[in-house]
């Protein structure tokens, strides 16, 4: 029998613990995630104790610590374990279960409990936990007490590899399980002898079987591409927002598809395909600013549309997606509906990759690919002219900006970032800034964002678990997101590695400034801009963060590039809300009025 770890028969609830964490480690968990309380000892003690096969980090605020794990999970693809005591603890884990849920991120939450008895009797730190998170697991269950039995052992394991299993299987997401335990909570003898148990307990004999591998089923053959699509010349692709583990070959897929079908790509700034440039003649990034040109948008009506993962931002695009009705087609392998236009829409559950590998062994720009056409249609040709033509009215104005407005901010990353940099761009105006702006390159930068429920919330804590362990990364992001989750930054001591905080500062929520409701003050000043008038100097100095204001954009750019390794950085670009929401309001639109094509 192979030696254990010197607690694990101490009690019980140690050895329920032991071996549930290391069924977990020889799964693969890497990551844990603990907020501190009493009920959680004996998880929290047998997770300290895989130190350092499993990294044991441990956070004060519950909410920080679930974005942080959620930005754990978004950096490394595979879940991360969140392990909290009883009573309202778990509840704080909410709102990150949402988004993992939403935007399909795998995440092991173990919240503990009191036993059975000690519920619905007023016990303090009580509530019930049972479907805490309503529909919105994978999978769900209560686990039984802590038994002094071979075969309750082996239920708990078997029980956490399938609650491994379903993080990631058919779609990634959450996946709960409540734990309860009895007293003792300490690693303290709890008068139950053991010694029986301990040497019918083989250890190699038990674990056998438990390893770390995929559960994802492997794709039998490549799917072949519909007819319909081959035999037509107004097509689109739109590759819409993405976070993928390996994104050079995703964008090589889309890109061979593009150039066997003659189709253009309408890249969202929030899919890697605008930072792999080269591997896509036919990208179009302004389709946002074209299409507010009404006569361009008529003329380039599709018949087909392509839509490669989620729909994007612009409202632009799915109005005109609507209006027009074309055939769709979403490609996607996971089980969820993607279309929230409720089109002529059929889901094919499958990869771009598995489409691309359909397309014969040549790589993206190579004529020689099998199902490459001759020729260029004049659908694609107008589409290619209006990107030239709108991408240079950007940038030439871009170029000429000295005043300090906040959608420049996105244009000049896109450009200045180190190679391959990991960005987490917060969502309201960010992100469409990010749509409308960031210009295509071949940068490789990593972009990560919480477009499931698109909240505010665990902004920066999200951003620092996305950059722990990582190379030095960035997050864009404006004043309200950053404040409704400062007690990310209490994360600051754990944290290994860089973050740069670019914070945008217009003293209230931009986005509100677009909305109709901006014409109504009172109340929207109040209510909706909610400015806060916060001296972000100070704010940092509290958390012993460094900070630095931003005058000018040859300054920002020598603070981009190249970056620090190590701390958190805030550099505060203050803005003018108002004048920002009237300089979108005047300008959107002209970039392509006067285009014809």
């Amino acid at each position: 029998m192979l030696d254990l770890i010197p607690t694990a028969f101490r009690n019980v609830n140690q050895l329920w613990a032991y071996i549930l964490t290391e069924t977990l480690k020889r799964l693969g968990l890497s990551c844990a995630v603990i907020c501190p309380g009493s009920r959680s000892t004996p998880l929290t003690v047998a997770f300290a104790q895989q130190v350092p096969e499993i990294e044991a980090i441990s956070i004060l605020d519950e909410r920080s610590a679930a974005f942080f794990a959620l930005g754990r999970a978004k950096a490394t693809g595979r879940p991360v374990a969140i392990v909290c005591t009883s009573g309202t603890a778990g509840a704080n884990f909410y709102p990150a279960l949402i988004e993992a849920k939403e935007s399909r991120v795998p995440l092991l939450i173990l919240t503990t409990d009191r036993p059975q008895e000690l519920r619905d009797c007023h016990s303090g730190q009580t509530i019930d936990q049972w479907k805490l998170y309503g529909n919105y697991p994978n999978w769900q269950a209560e686990l039984a007490l802590p038994a002094k039995d071979m075969a309750m052992l082996a239920y708990l394991r078997q029980t956490i590899i399938h609650s491994w299993e379903r993080t990631q299987t058919p779609t990634k997401g959450p996946v709960h399980l409540n734990i309860p335990f009895r007293d003792p909570l300490a690693p303290i003898p709890d008068g139950i002898d053991l010694s029986d148990l301990q040497s019918q307990l083989n250890l190699q004999h038990f674990f056998t079987g438990v390893a770390n591998s995929s559960p994802f089923p492997i794709p039998n053959s490549p799917f072949p591409i519909p007819h319909l699509w081959q035999q037509c010349d107004r097509g689109i692709i739109i590759a819409g927002v993405a976070q993928v583990q390996q994104p050079q070959e995703y964008c090589r897929a889309i890109a061979q598809l593009s150039q066997t079908l003659q189709w253009p790509v309408l890249a969202e700034g929030l899919s890697p395909v605008r930072n792999y440039a080269e591997l896509n003649p036919y990208l179009i990034s302004t389709y946002d600013l074209i299409l507010r040109n009404q006569q361009l948008a008529k003329q380039l009506t599709p018949e087909m549309v392509i839509q490669v993962g989620e729909m994007p931002t612009s409202k632009e695009l799915r109005n005109w997606i609507n209006a027009t009705q074309p055939l769709r087609w979403v490609i996607d392998p996971s089980d969820q509906n993607l279309d929230p236009l409720h089109g002529r829409t059929v889901h094919l559950r499958v990869g771009v990759e598995e489409l691309a590998l359909e397309q014969g062994s040549g790589g993206a720009g190579e004529q020689g690919s099998r199902g490459i056409k001759s020729f260029s249609s004049d659908y694609l040709q107008k589409w290619c002219a209006a990107e030239t033509q709108v991408r240079k009215a950007v940038d030439d104005s871009f170029g000429k900006m000295e005043e300090l407005f906040e959608g420049k901010a996105a244009w000049l990353l896109s450009q200045t970032l180190p190679p391959e940099t990991p960005l987490f761009i917060a969502n309201s105006m960010p992100v469409r800034d990010v749509e409308f702006f960031w210009k295509p390159n071949n940068l490789g930068v990593r972009s990560y964002f919480n477009r499931g429920a698109n909240g505010i919330d665990g902004t920066l804590s999200t951003a620092l678990g996305i950059a722990h362990r990582h190379q030095s990364s960035v997050m864009l992001t404006g004043d309200l997101a950053l404040l409704h989750d400062t007690n990310g930054f209490l994360i600051r001591n754990k944290f290994v590695g860089h973050l740069t905080i670019l914070l945008i500062n217009n003293n209230g929520g931009g986005i509100f400034e677009m909305l109709p409701i901006a014409k109504f003050d009172p109340p929207f000043e109040e209510f909706f801009g909610t400015p806060q008038d916060i001296d972000f100097a100070q704010l940092c100095a509290t958390y012993n963060v460094q900070h630095e204001l931003i005058t000018s954009w040859e300054q920002l750019q020598q603070k981009l590039n190249p970056l620090p390794t190590k701390g958190i950085r805030v550099l505060e670009l203050q803005t003018n809300r108002k004048l920002d929401a009237k300089w979108r309001q005047e300008h959107l639109g002209k970039f392509a009025a006067d285009l014809a094509i």
